[in-house]
């Protein structure tokens, strides 16, 4: 048998026997699982912040976990390096099981280098994304590292591209998870950036290119790390951030409660499960919920959760662009996508930010073969010459082609208003929706009465006795006219007016309609959508 030498990890003598050589693997196997010492755990849990390995075990299901590369060390020289050579090189990956399913994972360990990336730390996660990619499993990165590690130089650089690489060639391949545990700065951010979800936690996890120091001296502006690119500030300013929580325990479970709603890959549909929500459950509380008067705010999250499986749906970027709503639920089980105008925002408009977070959300809905409801009450694009100069046309345009390069089932929903351009972009008929059904208090138009009316009866108005009273009469004939709740119906624009109370049935029985749906994307290396 053999010991080890306490410092450097190597061992003492060498074993006689095979008994004595699997003391001595036992051995390095719980000096690599404990880590470097439990001054350095108790640091890590003094801020706040789990383990590496304590935060796998939250992920993964228990006694799942199969570690790969656990002996790694890096053969780096200069600055002290060659005597420090810690095992796993700060980094932590393999695969385990999320409710039983396969997902790959690799964690930084922050008590090793800081979670700095090497040239053999970067090898290690190239490998565990090698294997998700060939495996068909989700990816999720568990982050707290401190960048690039400095002694290594370039090499350590070049780490980072094989993982943007990486990033890149499994995006709607497998689902990539991303959640940030501790600071995320410079060219390390983009990989979660480059990912399909990324989850932070309040005070522990910052993410920016420059900090605050770099910040101070450039602009002159004074900012703390988390003023600069904390958590909140990604999750409802830069939309950077799907999901921010007060500590990693809420926030690892929330991760495998996405990972259940989400397919291995995009080969896979998403697990469907049994529901005990009757599918013939009617929704006669949408009728007080929603109101007739297209004027009137409501909670479209409310609606939602009428409709949907036990009301249960996750949403997605809750915080940013809160004038659409983008959630995964599930309808007699099998998982959808809704993405939904909230009238309680803004009226519902579409502007900037939330043409960009719906149109993201649909493309990540459709490459893992998700199906999409879209709930339509919207008075149209956000006016000002803000949103003009700022590009509204090209990133309105993003939501657009998002739709149209859609294959999944596709059923959208006007409840109430649905004019002009934005009536177009969200999912219509006309761009290639299966199904368009409506409520009877739905209006479409190219725009409300009111304006209308203005524009086509401006001169009989003008020259009347009574201009109100005649612009009163207009705007009721024109109400009349094209905005009756069947107008849109007779043309064949809407495919059924239905009650709102039977929503739920008519969703189910139309996308079980739909499961086998097929459609071929024209022959091409890739489209250019509008940047």
């Amino acid at each position: 048998m053999t010991v080890l030498e306490e410092t450097t990890g190597e061992p003492t003598g060498e074993p006689t026997d095979a008994r004595g050589r699997v003391a001595e693997l036992h051995g390095i196997r719980a000096q690599a699982v404990a880590g470097p010492s439990e001054k350095a755990t108790e640091a890590q849990h003094a801020k706040g912040k789990l383990t590496a390995r304590e935060r796998i075990e939250l992920l993964l299901d228990p006694g799942s976990f199969q570690e790969v590369e656990q002996l790694r060390r890096h053969r780096a020289t200069g600055f002290g390096l060659e005597a420090k050579k810690p095992y796993t090189d700060g980094v932590i990956t393999g695969w385990g099981t999320v409710e039983g399913r396969t997902v790959f994972v690799y964690a930084h360990d922050f008590r090793i280098f800081g979670g700095a990336l090497g040239e053999a730390h970067a090898t290690k996660i190239h490998k565990i994304m090698d294997m998700a990619i060939a495996a068909g499993a989700p990816l999720v990165s568990l982050n707290d590292g401190a960048g690039a590690r400095i002694q290594e130089g370039v090499s350590a650089l070049a780490g980072y591209g094989g993982i943007f690489q990486r990033n890149t060639k499994a995006s709607g391949v497998i689902p990539q998870i991303s959640v940030m545990l501790g600071p995320c700065a410079g060219g390390a951010a983009y990989s979660p950036a480059l990912t399909d979800f990324v989850f932070m936690v309040r005070e522990t996890s910052q993410m920016f290119i420059t900090g605050p120091d770099v910040v101070k001296a450039v602009t002159g502006e004074e900012i703390t790390q988390n003023g600069l690119g904390g958590a909140d500030v990604h999750a409802e300013t830069s939309g950077v951030c799907h999901f921010a929580y007060d500590d990693e325990e809420t926030c690892i479970a929330e991760v495998r409660y996405l990972l259940s709603l989400l397919p291995q890959n995009n080969r896979e549909n998403p697990p469907r499960v049994e529901s005990t929500d009757p599918v013939d459950r009617r929704g006669d509380a949408l009728l007080d919920l929603v109101p007739a008067d297209g004027n009137r705010p409501y909670d479209m999250a409310k609606v939602i959760e009428e409709i949907v499986d036990d009301g249960e749906y996750l949403e997605v970027h809750e915080r940013w662009a809160r004038n659409i709503i983008c959630a995964l639920a599930r309808l007699d089980g099998q998982v959808v996508g809704i993405i939904a105008n909230q009238p309680q925002v803004l009226a519902g408009v579409l502007d900037i930010e939330a043409s960009e977070k719906a149109a993201r959300f649909v493309q990540m809905c459709d490459a893992f073969n998700i199906p999409i409801v879209t709930f339509l009450d919207v008075p149209g694009f956000l006016p000002g010459v803000d949103q003009e100069h700022g590009g509204i046309i090209r990133h309105g345009a993003k939501l657009l082609y998002a739709y149209c390069n859609a294959t999944v089932p596709r059923i959208s929903l006007i409840l109430r208003k649905a004019y002009g351009g934005a009536y177009i972009v969200m999912d219509s008929q006309s761009i290639g929706a299966d199904l368009t059904y409506a409520w009877p208090t739905n209006e479409i138009a190219v725009m409300g009465a009111e304006g209308a009316a203005n524009v086509i009866f401006r001169r009989q108005i003008a020259d009347a006795q009574d201009p109100e009273a005649m612009r009163q009469k207009m705007v009721k004939e024109y109400k009349a006219e094209l905005m009756h709740p069947y107008y849109a119906a007779e043309r064949g624009l809407v495919d059924d007016v239905i009650d709102p109370a039977e929503t739920r049935e008519v969703l189910v029985k139309s996308l079980a309609m739909l499961h086998t749906k097929h459609a071929d994307l024209p022959s091409r290396k890739h489209g250019n959508p509008p940047q």
